[in-house]
């Protein structure tokens, strides 16, 4: 059950539609809302480290800007939950971005990120470096936000008969009954009578006859891009995946599959583990 949810925030525009998914979210689940922003200790410290005999610059006035930026950002986020009719706890920490977001974040059901932040600007299809960081250390489920994502229409449930495809399905399930909207199962595979007994499979892990249920298979393309496809074409408000496929090896590193679709999606992308 999502009781709890933490969204990370650096204060940018990027990640204010990180801020607003997770408010609309929490109001809709009738769960809590916490929120973090972190003071990068490498900022601070970065100008202290050895200049080979040149002088490093005086950095207090970097400290006391980072400080405070932090704070307005959680003030910022405060009052955009209040507006919305939301309490919002929301703290600064300083150190390392990433540890800190996986650290509080082992306190709540769901964590929540932007996908870029405020270097969004220089970047091209590449996530940014917290947020891939955190995707790699957190063992929570994480809703990763694009630019300008909103928490309208059904959900896509990215299904391939893996460990962590079933437990998309329990999030799914859960997300689709609490939100009241259809849930579409995407199912990949090149062998028609394979994705018949995953669909099967499926259905059969979602046991609920409440749920509005539709199927949508794909044996041709590439399944990362088909599934987005799959979330444009039925307006989805959010995809649900497991982190992991059915190819998953044992290393530090998301299934491939999963980080194309956070990557390339316009939609909200849930990786559950």
């Amino acid at each position: 059950m999502i009781e709890k949810i933490l969204v990370a925030t650096d204060g940018s525009e990027a990640s204010a539609s990180a801020e607003r998914f997770a408010v609309n979210l929490t109001l809709r689940l009738h769960a809590t809302l916490h929120g973090l922003a972190v003071v990068e200790d490498s900022l601070i410290r970065g100008m202290h480290e050895d200049g080979l005999g040149v002088p490093p610059p005086r950095n207090e006035e970097m400290e006391t800007y980072l400080k405070e930026r932090a704070v307005a950002i959680c003030r910022r986020l405060s009052e955009r939950g209040r507006s919305a009719g939301l309490e919002v706890r929301a703290e600064s920490l300083r150190g390392i971005a990433d540890d800190c977001i996986t650290e509080r974040g082992r306190a709540s059901h769901l964590l929540v990120i932007g996908r870029n932040g405020v270097n969004a600007t220089f970047r091209t299809g590449l996530i940014g470096s917290v947020a891939d960081a955190v995707l790699r250390k957190t063992q929570k489920p994480a809703l990763v936000v694009p630019p300008g994502a909103e928490l309208n229409g059904p959900i896509v449930l990215g299904f391939d008969g893996s460990p962590g495809s079933k437990r998309a399905t329990e999030l799914a399930k859960e997300l689709a009954l609490r939100l009241q909207v259809p849930l579409h199962i995407f199912v990949d595979s090149k062998d028609k009578d394979r994705a018949v007994v995953r669909f099967a499979q499926a259905r059969q892990l979602l046991g609920d006859e409440r749920l509005a249920i539709h199927e949508s298979a794909s044996t041709l393309g590439r399944p990362e891009m088909k599934i987005v496809e799959c979330a444009k074409n039925a307006n989805a408000g959010l995809i649900v995946m497991g982190a992991y496929g059915r190819n998953r090896i044992t290393e530090y590193f998301m299934g491939s599959n999963a980080a194309s679709v956070v990557r390339t999606s316009p939609v909200a992308v849930l990786l559950a583990r």
